[in-house]
């Protein structure tokens, strides 16, 4: 039964509907991306971006929404993820995993009721450097099933729009600017950057941000910006280099306009384990760690 032809009472004992949505981190945004107004003055290099995308229908119509959309029947929660991801940002993340249940009563206005699987993912520089051209695309896809935030699936793309340009409704922020989202999603962010912001072991999270190699100055960049601030770059080396996962390659920098810098790998030991991709297997949040409440 269709929520919008129900009687009021029948909307009382129908089931939630289930949805997903990703918080997206990256280091910067694509070089084809559209920015926030307020990155006039350049990129922050302290600080982490995601993409959002703006309503096109009530509720909340015209603000903006974190990637997601409701869950197909013949789909998983991660295929959900990674398929409405791909339809903003045009690229597949390099780590994705399972972030909270967000279930408020109140959270979907006067929609109907709606529970929400949020995810996470990472964007590394090679992920979002990718040619949209060649990214495969995920099934399920805009082209085939309409926009992301159609729950019927039938708003069909624009006719001089690819999947493979950028949507004009989809702009990256910075993470610690952001505006005032729909739904619940600014408590999503909030608790995604929590998440991501405790995490002790910094040397997992930066092996998704970087390449093969990277600078000293490059590791502390993913350090700044998960952060959120600045750190003393004399106290970073000296406290990187003594923790032992760093391996010096022995090569430098090549075309550089400076001193070419030398080039570090993490020690195999420090590698999360590719074995255990998130995309597969998704961790299910400790029933100790608790949401924020919902906004009404």
């Amino acid at each position: 039964m269709q929520y919008e032809s129900a009687s009021v009472s029948e909307r009382r004992t129908l089931p939630p509907a289930v949805a997903v949505s990703t918080v997206a981190f990256a280091l910067a945004p694509p070089k084809d991306a559209t920015l926030d107004s307020s990155t006039s003055e350049g990129l922050d290099p302290t600080a982490l971006w995601i993409p959002l995308v703006r309503r096109t229908r009530a509720p909340f119509r015209d603000m903006w929404a974190l990637p997601g959309g409701p869950t197909r029947w013949d789909e998983t929660l991660a295929d959900t993820a990674l398929r409405t991801l791909h339809d903003a940002v045009l690229r597949a993340p390099g780590y994705l995993e399972q972030l909270y249940s967000f279930g408020g009563v109140e959270r979907s206005a006067q929609a109907q009721r709606l529970v929400t699987i949020a995810y996470w993912a990472l964007y590394g520089e090679g992920d979002l450097a990718a040619d949209p051209a060649a990214t495969p695309q995920p099934e399920h896809s805009r082209s085939q099933r309409g926009r992301w935030d159609d729950p019927n699936g039938v708003t069909a793309l624009h006719s001089d729009q690819s999947r493979d340009e950028p949507d004009s409704n989809v702009a990256w922020f910075s993470a610690d600017r952001l505006p005032e989202l729909a739904f619940d999603h600014g408590d999503i962010v909030a608790y995604a950057l929590s998440r991501l912001r405790s995490k002790t072991e910094y040397s997992a999270v930066a092996h998704r941000f970087l390449g093969r190699t990277f600078t000293l100055a490059q590791l502390r960049q993913v350090h700044e910006a998960v952060r959120g601030q600045a750190v003393d770059p004399a106290n970073f080396r000296r406290q990187a280099l003594a923790q032992g996962y760093l391996v010096d390659t022995g090569e430098r920098e090549t075309g550089t306009h400076y001193r070419p810098a030398r080039l570090y790998r993490f020690a195999a030991e420090a590698a999360p384990s590719e074995n255990t991709p998130e995309q597969q297997h998704p961790q299910q949040t400790s029933p100790h760690q608790t949401p924020p409440r919902s906004r009404p």
